[in-house]
């Protein structure tokens, strides 16, 4: 009963929450609505390498003499100024591009991911690495899987996949990683977790005792096998066991067909490990910052860092950053309560 009461004060909460987030935001979506045909994509991509020696001239500045900085910062110019006009030409230097990742639960930034992968997949010639910083916990199976999908397109052009872990890279932020032809990762980085999660809290006893029916119609053998407010059922329970176990096997066979080094059944129990120990496992190849790595390349290569940016209206962002944040904190509460659909 206890467990009951925290819900249904869970559940005012959210919902009190949401209404007074969203009602003022109503004439504003209205608006919005209207403006969104308006709204400009583009690739915002910065050359790393400047910016490394940018942050070189900043601390140099402190203590090179004024006359002799200056010097340098001319020449810097000159150089950058030789190196675009001949950039077309030039095939002595690789060329490395750079995303972020940074998943939540709904793998929401799949859409940004998409649109960066095409944008470097149109390239003559094709780039000579791909660099992805994953960050994520783990999340819906549909989403994850997408999002390891389309870093696959980048395998099948032959480009050699590098996947960047500095905190965490579990559950489904794993299923991306092992995509990659190299897996690097900071010592004390999260990694592994391959295992699936789902939770569904049940109320039946206590509409049953309220004198409370609830009637759910439904066409097809297992279309509901397990739900919130209908009596569990023994062949239901076993069945939506069955649907976990088949989504953990696909989890095991995509890692094992991706990472073949990899001891499978040693790994898939649901643990995570911390870097050092996931070197140990094969989870990682190589224990490293994305920091190191790139400023390392950036030595023989040019390195491009590459985000997808939706410019939206004032009205649009204030819109979609309290829908946001409305959604946030309905999920941050109810997390701990249920899972409607399989998780990594």
């Amino acid at each position: 009963m206890e467990y009951l009461l925290d819900y249904i004060a869970f559940f005012a909460k959210t919902i009190t929450i949401i209404i007074a987030v969203l009602i003022p935001l109503i004439a504003i979506a209205a608006i919005a609505s209207k403006q969104r045909q308006h709204q400009k994509e583009y690739l915002d991509v910065t050359h790393l390498n400047l910016r490394f020696k940018e942050m070189s001239n900043a601390i140099d500045a402190l203590h090179m003499p004024k006359k002799e900085f200056k010097e340098r910062v001319k020449k810097q110019k000159k150089e950058r100024k030789s190196t675009s006009k001949k950039a077309t030409d030039d095939t002595d230097r690789k060329r490395v591009y750079v995303f972020d990742f940074e998943g939540d639960m709904e793998a929401s930034n799949i859409d940004r991911l998409r649109v960066e992968i095409t944008a470097v997949l149109t390239l003559d010639p094709l780039p000579d690495e791909v660099v992805v910083k994953v960050e994520s916990r783990g999340g819906v199976v549909h989403g994850y899987g997408l999002a390891a999908s389309q870093l696959t397109r980048v395998k099948d052009k032959k480009i050699p996949l590098t996947i960047s872990v500095d905190k965490v890279a579990a559950s489904g932020g794993y299923l991306m990683a092992c995509v990659a032809d190299k897996i690097i990762a900071a010592p004390f980085a999260i990694v592994g977790s391959v295992g699936v999660l789902a939770q569904i809290p049940n109320f039946h006893r206590v509409l049953k005792k309220r004198d409370i029916d609830y009637q759910e119609f439904t066409a097809g053998e297992y279309k509901r096998t397990v739900g919130m407010f209908s009596e569990p059922t023994e062949k239901g329970q076993t069945k939506f066991k069955e649907e976990i176990e088949d989504v953990h096997e696909l989890f095991k066979d995509f890692v094992k067909s991706n990472r073949p080094q990899i001891d499978v059944d040693r790994i898939a129990t649901g643990e995570h490990w911390y870097g050092t120990r996931a070197l140990d496992f094969n989870l990682v190849d190589e224990l490293r910052t994305s920091d190191d790595y790139l400023l390392e390349a950036s030595r023989d290569a040019e390195i491009y860092e590459v985000k997808f940016v939706r410019k939206e209206k004032i009205s649009d962002r204030l819109s979609h950053s309290m829908a946001a944040l409305a959604a946030s904190i309905f999920r941050k509460n109810s997390e701990q309560y249920s899972d409607y659909y399989h998780r990594f």
